[in-house]
């Protein structure tokens, strides 16, 4: 292939440097689990190994420059899609999922107006009521894909305002500012910037004590919920979580559900990570509360295995985010006719050009259907479980919670529970995390649950085995001995 001049490609330039492509990347999935699962190298090493430091100010082969960046990728890159690796929520994505991006960057329909993609809008459309079908949340589910959990959280946040204000007395146009919201202490950061960006001024957020499940206590709400009235205050959104990115828990979404409709409130559930799991019939009591929820943040980079990004905002009616994002200035053609409309997602959320975000989901949903994805969250829950009766039965291990795929423990030196304080055992884990995630052999993250440091693992991975499992405590145990004596000494 020659330097090129122009982005331009011939076809058969194009199919040489594709074959080429997909040969290495089908090399690099069949080695994976040989390699490391992150580099150790610093910043300034990373900067080092770029090939320049100016822009090019010529071209250069194609093929010598898709062998080389692959080569930089792998090895200086962390791998989500690693067998060992458990850290954060971020699973291994499908390789179908991988190709899809591919097709839908080659399309590259803009989203944003179904006069821009005409079939892409509706395999979004399709795809969002399959994602509610899956959960139980019914099959007319609306909603719009978006980048992650953050985002969609926000749209959630933004809906259960704007539904608040429009519903308000006009003599009270006043009360936003004495607006509050109701969510579980430990509930994700996603919160805060919400209040930040879209919030009235001061601290609006009400965070709820948690019982000895990590669960929002429903007795604290309803007494937060009543004070706060009393005094003049305007709630206006709970949250529930479905899965909570320490510990997997899962709040009481019946009870919070009810609470919401008897103070007509807007009940948004966090189920990011964990909503995905009410596919699996027996979690389905755990999650029934989820069919009440005005609105539910999803996102299938996370546990349905699909590539960054994808994440995505359920509702039962996109009314409330029509009207806070829809604008129709006059160069906009998108209306379509009356009797066919047409939907254009740029009304449903922040962004007006959108990627095909969706085609991924869709392309897997298609692939292995609903009981292939019923069949691999459930070997992730039973890694986890496996982890947590492992590191039960073992002498210098302590297991602290297992909920859905996420197990958090921590390395206890055999009969010191009574000898060492919880400030040397939560440096010592501190210590081991930081040891784990540079060494690359496994990649976990950490967890503080009643005080005590703990090492997390998440298990969103398809790639994980048993053997993996045995290999981890097996490596925390030895590391944890080594660091305890150096301490000790």
């Amino acid at each position: 292939m020659n330097t090129t001049r122009t982005l331009n490609m011939h076809p058969e330039d194009f199919r040489s440097a594709g074959h080429l492509l997909v040969d290495e990347i089908a090399n690099f999935l069949k080695n994976l689990p040989k390699l490391k699962v992150t580099t150790s190298k610093s910043p300034s090493e990373l900067r080092a190994a770029l090939p320049e430091n100016s822009l090019p100010s010529n071209g250069m082969d194609t093929s010598e420059l898709i062998l080389e960046t692959m080569n930089l990728l792998v090895e200086n890159s962390l791998f989500n899609g690693h067998p060992k690796f458990w850290g954060y929520i971020t699973s291994s994505a499908s390789p179908l999922g991988a190709l899809a991006d591919l097709l839908a960057s080659s399309i590259n329909a803009n989203v944003g107006a179904q006069t821009l993609s005409p079939i892409a809008t509706e395999i979004e459309k399709q795809t969002i009521a399959w994602l509610g079908d899956l959960i139980g949340y019914g099959e007319n589910t609306e909603g719009v894909f978006v980048s992650g959990g953050n985002m969609a959280n926000f749209l959630g946040y933004i809906a259960a305002q704007k539904r608040f204000i429009l519903n308000q007395s006009p003599n009270n146009n006043n009360k936003q500012t004495n607006f509050v919201l109701y969510c579980a202490k430990g509930t994700h950061t996603w919160v805060q910037k919400a209040n930040d960006l879209f919030g009235s001024r001061g601290d609006i957020i009400r965070w709820v004590e948690t019982n000895i499940h990590g669960q929002m206590d429903i007795t604290i709400l309803k007494q937060l919920l009543i004070k706060d009235k009393k005094e003049g205050k305007s709630p206006f959104l709970i949250i529930g979580n479905a899965g909570t990115v320490e510990t997997g828990s899962v709040d009481e979404l019946i009870q919070i559900g009810s609470i919401c409709k008897e103070h007509d409130i807007w009940f948004h559930v966090d189920g990011a990570y964990g909503a995905l799991a009410s596919a699996l019939p027996e979690y389905s009591k755990m999650f029934e509360g989820l069919k009440n929820a005005d609105s539910m943040a999803i996102d299938p980079h996370k546990w349905l295995y699909s590539p960054i990004e994808a994440g995505c905002i359920l509702v039962k009616d996109n009314r409330y985010l029509k009207k806070a994002f829809s604008h129709k200035p006059v160069y906009y053609n998108f209306d379509g006719e009356d009797t066919d409309m047409p939907l254009n997602f740029h009304e449903l959320g922040l962004q007006n050009s959108r990627g095909f975000r969706a085609l991924k989901v869709w392309m897997s949903l298609r692939q292995i259907g609903k009981n292939g994805f019923i069949e691999m969250m459930r070997h992730d829950i039973k890694m986890a479980k496996k982890l947590f009766e492992m590191a039960e039965i073992h002498n210098n291990l302590e297991v602290v919670t297992n909920n859905l795929s996420i197990t958090t423990f921590r390395y206890v030196p055999q009969n010191s529970q009574n000898e060492y304080p919880l400030e040397y055992l939560n440096s010592l884990n501190q210590k081991l995390l930081d040891l784990l995630q540079k060494g690359g052999d496994v990649f976990l993250s950490n967890a503080i649950v009643n005080d005590k440091y703990c090492l997390r693992v998440c298990v969103v991975n398809f790639r994980t085995q048993e053997s993996d499992i045995e290999e981890l405590i097996k490596i925390v145990d030895l590391e944890g001995g080594k660091i305890h004596s150096q301490m000790k000494s």
